[in-house]
C-alpha cells in the first residue's frame, strides 16, 4: 500500500490576495478530513508554518521559497510538486494523489 504526505504551507495570517478564503491552517484541517475519508491512512497531511517551519531541510527550504517567490498560500505540495496555491481544489489534489499510485478506499 502506497502512502504519501501532503504538505500544506501557510501562515496564521491570511494571504493578502486571499482575504475571502479560509486560513492555511483551516484549509489543512479541512483537507486532512476530506482526504482521510477518501484514502484513509494512505495519506498524511502536514501543515507547515512558513514563518516558523519545522521538519526536514527540504521542508524548511520550501517554506522559504513560498515567502521568497510570494506564492499565494496555502500552497499544497505533493511529492515536491505544487498542486494548488491560494484556494486549493479537492478534485485536483485527489487527481494528483491517484496519479502517484494511491487508491481510494472501497
Amino acid at each position: 500500500m502506497k502512502t504519501i504526505t501532503v504538505f500544506v504551507y501557510g501562515a496564521e495570517q491570511i494571504c493578502p490576495s486571499c482575504v475571502n478564503f479560509p486560513s492555511a491552517k483551516e484549509t489543512s484541517s479541512w483537507l486532512e478530513a476530506a482526504l482521510k475519508r477518501k484514502y484513509g491512512e494512505q495519506v498524511d497531511v502536514r501543515y507547515v508554518d512558513i514563518h516558523e517551519p519545522v521538519g526536514s531541510a527540504e521542508t524548511v527550504a520550501f517554506a522559504k521559497r513560498v515567502l521568497d517567490e510570494d506564492l499565494w498560500y496555502p500552497v499544497v505540495v505533493i511529492e515536491g510538486e505544487i498542486v494548488a496555491e491560494g484556494n486549493p481544489k479537492l478534485k485536483e489534489i485527489c487527481q494528483k494523489i491517484e496519479r502517484v499510485g494511491v487508491k481510494q478506499l472501497s
